[in-house]
């Protein structure tokens, strides 16, 4: 720690991480120390906008390798995420590690055993879990409103084209890997959080209508719960149309779409849909996401020595279930069962 801060240091200097920077910096408890971006101009334009007083590093060995850094935040593409998580939590730093963790099974079982043996703090950027509209879902659901659940449907929308930032590698297969990998995990997450248990089967199919990615841009999937509850998901790239974050769960005593709620254990007297004030997951840009309650509970959990319901070893099970459904989608709907082997 610095001056009784934790240090943090920030690999990839690009769209999502100038949004965990800004909460990095609002934290009384946490400072940048360091960036690291393989385009050192990058790096330096970054540190400018922010006005961060900061080393500027050439390498990410030299973050690893710097006793004084306690954290770093881990961003850029894709295909750099899990070597790099792996390289930090061997050198024993905490981890934060934006969303994929991994690009395929291999990379996914090695991350999570390395966090595991260094014993180190991670938090993985499923950042909707601290989304006000989520956390009422979550609320609702465990205090029992709408009964038990059998059906779950979390689907995310979201038209990515040639003015998106990254886009020259997030469409290619080695570095963007799959719709549901580069940004469909954020419905398989929540998911797998509203819903408390894991799937045990899948069955998927994609396309790629529009012809601009190297894999199936859209993809759609049929889910099997542990409990026999049954559930659907789907990524949307190929869409014209605004940001939508779909959530739809029904239960034996009501149901739940978005901000709307029908109970009939709550409201027996219930002639239309209840709405939920609140915040709502409508917005692509990560400016609007919820990063800065979660990396406030990430340096809670470091301070605690406690670890989060969204570190590692929780986001191992949200990409296998996404690599599950890639694996469906490659042999045309055929069903996967989970865990994979």
């Amino acid at each position: 720690m610095k001056d009784g801060k934790l240090a943090v240091a920030v690999s990839g200097a690009g769209w999502a991480a100038s949004a965990h920077a800004a909460c990095w910096i609002k934290s009384p408890r946490a400072e940048i120390v360091a960036v690291y971006d393989i385009d050192r101009q990058k790096a330096r334009n970054f540190v400018d906008d922010l006005e961060l007083d900061c080393k500027i590093r050439d390498s990410f060995d030299e973050l690893t390798s710097d006793d004084n850094i306690d954290i770093i935040s881990i961003s850029g593409p894709h295909h750099v995420h899990t070597e790099q998580a792996i390289a930090a939590a061997e050198a024993g730093k905490h981890v934060y590690i934006e969303k994929p963790i991994c690009l395929d099974m291999q990379e996914n079982r090695a991350l999570r055993d390395a966090v595991k043996k260094a014993g180190v703090k991670s938090m993985v950027g499923f950042e909707a879990r601290w989304n006000l509209s989520f956390r009422n879902i979550k609320a609702v659901l465990e205090a029992g409103a709408i009964g038990k659940p059998f059906y779950y449907e979390v689907d995310y929308w979201h038209g990515i084209h040639s003015d998106y930032t990254g886009w020259e590698w997030i469409k290619t297969k080695d570095m963007g890997r799959s719709a549901m990998l580069s940004a469909g995990c954020h419905a398989v997450d929540a998911l797998r959080w509203f819903s408390g248990q894991e799937v045990v089967e899948v069955s998927a199919f994609g396309n790629n209508t529009g012809g601009r990615f190297e894999y199936e841009a859209n993809a759609v999937a049929i889910l099997k719960f542990a409990d026999g509850a049954i559930g659907k998901t789907s990524a949307l790239f190929d869409c014209k149309m605004p940001y939508t974050f779909n959530i739809d769960i029904v239960g034996l005593e009501g149901g739940l779409r978005d901000d709307k709620i029908w109970s009939n254990k709550l409201f027996p007297g219930q002639t239309d849909w209840a709405r939920i004030p609140t915040n709502l997951l409508d917005s692509g840009d990560v400016a609007h996401h919820p990063y800065e309650p979660q990396i406030n509970d990430f340096i809670e959990c470091i301070l605690q020595d406690r670890e989060s319901h969204c570190n590692v070893a929780d986001a191992f099970y949200s990409h296998e279930l996404c690599i599950a459904i890639d694996r469906s989608i490659e042999q045309e709907g055929k069903p996967v069962k989970l865990p994979l082997q």
